[in-house]
């Protein structure tokens, strides 16, 4: 290959390449790797696109339950850890709080693997000086704390449902509509559920206000949400099997949530194909 082939070729790689997000911190949970039901080439094209000082993993990211049952990990699976791992490698803080669903990982809390921090739970100050609670949330959760059979019920009736969302919303797509929950719709429509949600959302307000902080961030409920709580600020980064959301901090301080779509479909001012074809004409001229 001449050179100036070689250059060409560099030069369209490059231009190829996405612009990146990037964020003070970022939060995600509940990714549940090794479930189908785990959104895993999303994630990882949401984390090939944004960069961040800090990357807070809250709980449940690999699906301990669910593989205990049958084994399903597939190298996509294998390409987000190893992208965090990448992350932690080349400068990103990154910590990892168990959930219910990796509870194992707790018998390492408050050792480091691979640049990755094990922590049970800690407080995050943000730029702005709020000092937030972080933390999974399950020991918050009436039904685990009291009768974790019946979690257990409910994950295998969950894995259910989102075996026939999968169906329907693939039949959705051909019919050009866009993608529906059922799950997220039993939750806000059947009372005790959105109870149940409520509940848990007060007890962990109430947990930081015993702190003594100014908010809580969690996962566990698959429920993305900012809200002020009797003057504590209740965050939950969501999930990424059915939301594909996390919360992220701006360099101000300021907290939002964002999703996949958010940021893959709308966070690149330079779409791939103009930046290869500016990059040709500057080449050529």
């Amino acid at each position: 290959m001449k050179p100036a082939d070689q250059f060409l070729n560099k030069k369209l790689h490059k231009a190829a390449k996405k612009e990146v997000t990037r964020f003070k911190t970022i939060w995600i949970s509940d990714l549940h790797l090794g479930t189908s039901g785990c959104q895993a080439a999303k994630l990882l094209e949401f984390l090939r696109a944004t960069e961040s000082e800090t990357l807070y993993l809250v709980g449940d990211i690999i699906d301990g339950w669910q593989l205990k049952r049958r084994w399903y990990w597939d190298q996509t699976h294998n390409n987000v850890v190893q992208t965090v791992l990448k992350k932690a490698k080349k400068g990103t803080n990154v910590i990892f709080v168990p959930g219910n669903h990796d509870e194992s990982v707790r018998q390492f809390i408050d050792l480091n693997f691979g640049g990755i921090q094990i922590r049970d739970e800690l407080v995050h100050t943000t730029a702005e000086g709020k000092r937030l609670l972080v933390l999974h949330g399950d020991r918050f959760d009436g039904v685990i704390a009291c009768a974790k059979w019946l979690a257990y019920v409910g994950d295998n009736l969950y894995t259910v449902i989102l075996k026939f969302n999968q169906v329907f919303n693939n039949w959705r797509a051909r019919a050009g509509l866009p993608y529906w929950s059922l799950s997220q719709y039993l939750k806000l429509k059947v009372k005790n559920a959105v109870s149940y949600i409520t509940q848990f959302e007060d007890a962990l307000a109430e947990e930081a206000r015993r702190k003594g902080l100014d908010g809580v961030i969690c996962g566990h409920i698959h429920k993305p949400e900012i809200r002020d709580i009797n003057g504590i600020l209740y965050c939950n980064d969501g999930d990424w099997v059915e939301s594909l959301s996390a919360l992220v901090e701006e360099p101000d301080g300021k907290l939002r949530l964002i999703t996949w779509h958010d940021v893959v479909q709308h966070g690149h001012p330079v779409s791939e194909q103009t930046a290869v074809e500016a990059d040709v004409a500057a080449i050529a001229g």
